[in-house]
């Protein structure tokens, strides 16, 4: 893969040209020639020819000269690339890019001899004679046109290089135009939609005739204007860097632009290594680009029937056009070549055959080529050797942390210094900017990580919408080291919609960054009620009332105090019998009736507080909502990446470092741009921090319902589990340097995880092998310490809470198990809190 240059643009800056007296000659030759033909040919469409007179010749040439002189080179549109560290070498290797035109300059040394003869010989053979402009040509494409034709060649090399500028231009700035009334304001329709005057590509058509092709008076007035500025382009820069520019602009067929990226697509070899053939072909692809083209096996052209031409080799040349192959009818003719070595020859991709036997000929005709040489490329058929670019996250492999990178650059508003304030300017940042983007990902950790993943999660499932997903964040940093789903990645919309194998959304992401609302975490909620448990005074040792009851009213400061109108219970996991106990031993089983204890005596108020001070909000951005008992066990939905940097906080001390996954960003200048880089607070005091790790530790240790997902190779780890009825289950676990968190469950739906196997396992179960796996990893890679040992005053046991009263027995419309009543949050999906009715959250 190909490295990044930094410190020097990708486009050396073409430096001015001392000109020569002949070539200061020749330039003003062109210019006093050029502004006689104007003045003959402004009036030439608009009078007879005998009533031109002085004055009007006269005007006309004042008209010339008045023409704008200078162009300004714009720099070229350029790819996007999006950087990994390779952990084995050190180096930037490249995941992706993207782009609208894929472009690799080169210098004037990095393009074989031949080409430069191969484009001068067909387009401009008299180029390092003149001064700008070809007189003889030009002239008489211009008096073609002034007598009512379209706008013929004749272009000199300096003027298609002025042609190409524009078109450019053209696509940099073209936007969509929307209607406006009088007053300027933008015109809504009854929908209040923004009513379109001209669409982008409306707008980029006929700025893109208006560079080329427009006929009549504008036709002239267009090349007079091109020469205009070809001329004074050559006063400033040199030929080579004129010639070198227009190599490195040109259009060679769809989004293939410049004569790097053409040899490696077209012929998978660079520009320095091209040969006489492959040189001839390319040469003869940039007089009409999408007409010759060379990848198309099925046809380039299309007749008024439907038929396509141009096509790869089918045995026949029976569709070619008589005197497209006059090259070689000519060597069959004249007993050169066999009938044989005519189809060959001529076979594959006929209509850029004949175009690149018109440039060897040209190439013969000037001495730039022998005879034999040109008989031997002339019986050479086109024979591409397609080199796709990667492109886009579907190209990468590492897909879905790719697309949580482009989701990132497209909708964070923390990188608007570096990619723009708007849209639009996201987009052109992502695809015309020539912008080096280095990412956190760790190859080895993803790799690993997807290697789990395949390992124990199905693509789909029979009878649900299954979906999986992780994510691990360094502790400190808050750097995502890895991203895996379950899904084949895919940007096909009809696709994602119709096989549920594909998908273009990130789950381990928010909205933002994975255009995913999250899914209910079940009891890894249970973090926040902790954590506030121990800032309000309270220890890990206090007795409290965690028998199975009807919790009656839980505080609210923020909303009003919730009441439990209709008595429900929330049950635990699996039917278990609640008990009173202390919070150490309600977080390693998971007690949910244990936890609604805690809460009691607490206020949700500050539990929401205690969320979004660690990262943590809904995955729709909005602020976690605690409306009830059942939302105390993780009702909510929420990113797994948000949950990942809330266990983080816990493992580094009581710091949050918000999740990121771009490290740096370098523009096309070498210039490294402004991006957020670690972004830590101190959200909970390293001694709560402390005592929340202590308890945490117990759920992964044996015994604890996370303790099958311990990687058990001697390194601490603290961690939750959760589950949310039957539908959805969680592990979040940590070291004290890297967290993993791993969701299994239902995108959209209810299918049961419990009853649903694959390989002999059952899906509720796999999220502790697949969490172990990915965390063995990240502890062998980066390791981890002893978390720090809990203070005694939030450890040791506080007095006895009162006596609790009997549990209520269940009334008649009381479930006998499950989370409560609530409809709840969902993931946009129907993923809400149950009708009470499952297995309760773990």
């Amino acid at each position: 893969m190909k490295q990044p240059s930094e410190g020097s643009s990708p486009v050396a800056p073409i430096p001015r040209y001392r000109r020569t007296f002949a070539g200061v000659l020749g330039g003003l030759v062109g210019l006093l020639a050029l502004s006689v033909i104007a003045g003959v040919l402004v009036v030439a469409p608009l009078a007879p020819a005998i009533a031109i007179g002085g004055h009007a010749a006269s005007s006309a040439v004042s008209l010339f000269d008045n023409m704008p002189s200078y162009l300004e080179i714009d720099r070229l549109m350029l790819p996007t690339t999006i950087y990994a560290r390779d952990p084995s070498t050190g180096q930037e290797v490249e995941l992706t890019s993207f782009y609208d035109q894929n472009r690799e300059p080169v210098a004037f040394d990095q393009v074989s001899l031949v080409m430069y003869d191969a484009i001068l010989a067909s387009e401009d053979p008299r180029y390092y004679e003149h001064g700008g402009v070809d007189i003889m040509g030009t002239t008489r494409a211009l008096i073609k046109n002034a007598q009512g034709g379209q706008t013929q060649g004749g272009s000199s090399i300096s003027q298609q290089y002025v042609k190409n500028v524009l078109v450019q231009r053209c696509e940099r700035d073209a936007e969509t135009v929307y209607e406006t009334n009088e007053a300027g304001e933008t015109v809504v329709d009854e929908n209040g939609a923004t009513v379109v005057k001209m669409t982008r590509d409306q707008v980029l058509q006929q700025c893109w005739l208006d560079a080329t092709q427009a006929d009549g008076v504008e036709g002239y007035e267009r090349k007079l204007q091109e020469i205009r500025y070809a001329v004074q382009l050559e006063q400033k820069y040199s030929k080579n860097d004129i010639l070198l520019g227009y190599l490195n602009i040109a259009n060679f067929g769809g989004t293939t632009y410049g004569i790097e990226a053409a040899a490696r697509y077209y012929f998978s070899t660079t520009a320095a290594q091209l040969t006489l053939t492959q040189a001839a072909t390319l040469a003869g692809i940039v007089q009409n680009p999408n007409t010759f083209r060379i990848d198309r096996a099925q046809g380039s052209i299309f007749g008024g029937d439907g038929t396509r031409y141009n096509k790869a080799a089918d045995g026949s040349v029976d569709d070619v056009t008589p005197g497209t192959l006059a090259g070689l009818d000519t060597l069959l003719a004249d007993g050169t070549i066999t009938p044989e070595q005519y189809l060959a020859a001529g076979d594959a991709y006929s209509a850029t055959k004949g175009r690149e036997l018109y440039v060897l000929d040209r190439m013969r005709e000037d001495g730039r080529i022998t005879a034999e040489q040109y008989v031997a490329a002339a019986i050479e058929p086109i024979t591409p050797a397609l080199q796709l670019p990667p492109t886009r996250c579907g190209s990468s492999a590492a897909p879905f942390f790719c697309q949580y990178v482009v989701n990132t650059v497209q909708s964070d508003p923390d990188y608007a210094s570096a990619f723009g304030a708007t849209p639009e300017d996201r987009q052109k940042s992502l695809t015309r900017e020539g912008l080096n983007i280095y990412t956190t990902l760790d190859w080895s950790l993803q790799n690993a990580s997807q290697d789990a993943m395949h390992r124990y999660a199905p693509e789909t499932v029979a009878g649900m919408s299954f979906g999986s997903a992780s994510v691990s964040i360094e502790v400190n940093t808050g750097r995502i080291l890895a991203i895996s789903q379950n899904n084949r990645f895919t940007e096909d919309r009809d696709l994602a919609l119709t096989d549920p194998v594909y998908s273009s959304l990130v789950y381990a992401g928010d909205m933002m960054h994975g255009v995913s609302t999250g899914f209910p975490t079940g009891s890894t909620f249970k973090l926040f009620t902790l954590v506030d448990w121990l800032e309000t005074g309270h220890t890990l040792s206090d007795s409290v009332n965690g028998t199975l009851r009807a919790i009656p009213r839980l505080r609210d400061r923020c909303a009003g105090t919730w009441i439990n109108r209709e008595n429900h219970v929330v049950r635990n996991f699996g039917g278990a019998a609640g008990y009173v106990g202390t919070p150490l031993q309600f977080t390693a089983q998971s007690l949910n009736s244990g936890f609604l204890g805690m809460a009691e005596q607490l206020d949700m108020c500050d539990i929401e507080n205690v969320a979004a001070r660690m990262g943590v909000a809904r995955g729709d951005g909005d602020p976690v909502d605690l409306d009830g008992a059942s939302s105390i066990i993780g009702t909510n939905n929420i990113a797994p990446v948000a949950m990942a940097g809330a266990f983080a906080t816990v493992a580094n001390n009581g710091v949050y470092c918000i999740p990121r996954v771009i490290e740096r960003v370098v523009n096309a200048d070498g210039t490294e741009l402004p991006v957020p880089g670690n972004r830590c607070s101190q959200a909970i005091s390293p001694e709560v921090a402390a005592a929340t790790a202590f308890a945490l530790q117990g759920v992964m240790r044996p015994g604890g319902t996370g303790s099958g997902g311990n990687p058990n190779d001697g390194t601490p780890m603290l961690g939750k589990t959760g589950t949310h009825e039957n539908i959805q289950t969680w592990l979040v676990e940590s070291s004290t340097r890297v967290t993993t968190a791993v969701w299994v469950g239902n995108t959209t739906g209810y299918g049961d995880v419990f009853r649903s196997f694959y390989n002999g396992r059952a899906l509720s179960t796999i999220r502790l092998p697949m969490t172990r796996d990915i965390q063995a990893a990240a502890n062998q890679l980066y390791g981890g310490s002893d978390f720090p040992a809990p203070p005694a005053n939030l450890v040791r046991r506080a007095a006895p809470p009162p006596r609790p009263g009997p549990a209520p027995a269940p009334g008649p419309d009381q479930p006998p198990d499950g989370n409560g009543n609530g409809n709840g949050n969902g993931n946009g999906n129907g993923n809400g809190n149950g009708n009470g009715n499952g297995n309760g959250n773990e």
